[in-house]
């Protein structure tokens, strides 16, 4: 075991790690190592200053799903230009949503060029959590003072099966009706999304405290009935 990894495993907790495999059904347990992610946080805070952190991010695939997280972590700590091509050779590793939410780098909090360009290229992407990521960083980047409704199209465009890239469309929706109502219940009564997604936006924005009453008991009734199966 690397030095690294001893020392990741002495911030296990395994009480933690049964909790976080429940979160996440689809990944081995084996690779669980178990840190709870203030503790993941500050340990990466500080290992960011070492030299065996550009070793680290040169080293994929990792074993460990906390190693992953932990390599997230420092991505979020990157500035521009740098973080895009981290971002570009860490995205096609990640195998969970979680490890995915996680990935928030600060330096997206300067609108570029290059921004925009590098989203529109992870939307475009094969592999659900890269599509994933990428209609996160719309969702928490583009909703303020960044947003034109364009946006709005683009997210509803996007066609996967994939279970936690259809949620993020959800998500992302009902956070633009927090934040831009007037420009996206067009969508829901225009029925851009398909049925589930649609239905899962109006639960997650019914769910949400920054939505007032009156356009709470609207989106109930935009709830659309799932047609009924064909006969055998």
């Amino acid at each position: 075991m690397t030095d690294l990894k001893q020392q990741l495993f002495g911030l296990r907790d395994e009480n933690y790690k049964q909790f976080q495999c429940k979160l996440i059904p689809d990944i081995d347990p084996d690779t669980v190592i178990g840190i709870r992610i203030p503790v993941l946080r500050k340990f990466a805070a500080d290992f960011a200053k070492t030299p065996e952190a550009d070793t680290f991010l040169q080293q994929l695939p990792h074993q460990y799903y906390d190693e992953n997280n932990l390599h997230g972590m420092l991505i979020n700590r990157m500035k521009q230009p740098a973080v895009f091509a981290a971002l570009d050779s860490f995205l096609p590793y990640v195998d969970n949503w979680a490890t995915c939410d996680l990935l928030a780098p600060t330096a997206f909090r300067r609108p570029s060029d290059q921004l925009t360009a590098s989203v529109e290229r992870w939307l475009t992407s094969e592999h659900p959590y890269t599509i994933r990521f990428g209609i996160g960083v719309l969702m928490r980047y583009y909703l303020d003072e960044r947003f034109v409704p364009e946006q709005l199209k683009r997210v509803a465009s996007i066609k996967h099966d994939a279970y936690y890239v259809r949620m993020m469309v959800a998500w992302y929706f009902a956070t633009a009706l927090a934040k831009q109502y007037d420009a996206t219940i067009p969508c829901l009564e225009n029925q851009w999304l398909d049925i589930w997604t649609h239905n899962k936006t109006i639960q997650k924005a019914i769910e949400s405290l920054r939505i007032d009453p009156q356009k709470k008991a609207y989106l109930r009734s935009l709830k659309r009935k799932e047609p009924p199966s064909s006969p055998l």
